[in-house]
């Protein structure tokens, strides 16, 4: 989320036509398209994110601009030449880094919190805990994760969050 995404189309000699068909998990369909034979460009419900990223007619490339989750879902590129139609088909999947906060609860017990990740992240301690993380799900397709750990005879813990997007860890005294 947040970068740049860009999905190849490979260009073929003798292109007359070359069209994006983009069908996101949430929100309508979008197309972009392009005809030789007119040298004009269309786009039907796209955002001004989702674009050509170069003269289609040279390289049929997608680039889409700042990453949202909503951008998430299959985009396909069918090139259509004189010996048939060729298909490119992607799906997008978009990862959101959780955001990682240590603190101390009211008990003395180290609590670390992954928020906001998709997909969700797991979280361990450097130290064995037998604390069972809990889930929350949010309407954006987000995770946030937390988990406790109960000090007994240490007095720093050490959190650690893996996630596809990245691995962090953070320390505390509680």
């Amino acid at each position: 989320a947040g970068n740049s995404s860009v999905l190849i189309c490979p260009p073929k000699p003798n292109m007359t036509m070359v069209t994006w068909k983009i069908s996101p998990k949430v929100g309508g369909p979008c197309s972009l398209g392009y005809r030789a034979d007119q040298n004009k460009t269309d786009r039907t419900n796209c955002s001004d994110s989702i674009n050509w990223k170069f003269r289609p007619d040279r390289d049929p490339t997608l680039e889409i601009l700042q990453v949202g989750i909503a951008h998430e879902g299959n985009y396909t590129c069918e090139v259509v030449v004189p010996e048939g139609n060729f298909h490119m088909p992607y799906y997008l999947t978009v990862l959101v880094p959780p955001r990682l906060t240590l603190y101390c609860d009211d008990q003395g017990n180290s609590v670390c919190e992954a928020a906001a990740g998709k997909p969700a992240a797991q979280i361990s301690w450097v130290l064995e805990n037998n604390s069972t993380p809990k889930e929350e799900g949010h309407d954006d397709g987000t995770v946030t994760v937390l988990s406790k750990f109960t000090a007994y005879s240490t007095n720093v813990t050490t959190c650690i969050v893996s996630h596809p997007a990245g691995n962090w860890s953070k320390s505390i005294a509680c």
